[in-house]
């Protein structure tokens, strides 16, 4: 990957086979990786999307809901339900 002159970055489910401790450096890496550019990730993972400026949720492949994770969790609506269900699962 030439970094030095990508500005759009696709990720496709990047850390569906890791365990939690390479999760969390994955996502140090997007950090570093993806700052000054535009970056697009397909995740179920919902902890990822947390980093997102921007979550578009799809279902059917109609957008039922975008926004910042705290507007969404705001809203209460199917993002809210799907990252309180996951979150779960940790606590």
């Amino acid at each position: 990957m030439r970094l030095d002159s990508t500005e759009l970055l696709v990720f496709d489910e990047p850390t569906a086979a890791l365990d939690p401790k390479n999760e969390q450096e994955i996502y140090n890496i997007f950090r570093s990786i993806t700052r000054g550019r535009m970056a697009v990730v397909v995740s179920h993972r919902l902890a990822l999307a947390k980093l997102a400026d921007r979550i578009v949720v799809l279902e059917n492949g109609e957008i039922l809901e975008q926004g910042s994770h705290d507007e969404l969790m705001a809203e209460a609506g199917l993002y809210a339900n799907m990252f309180s269900r996951q979150a779960s699962s940790y606590l």
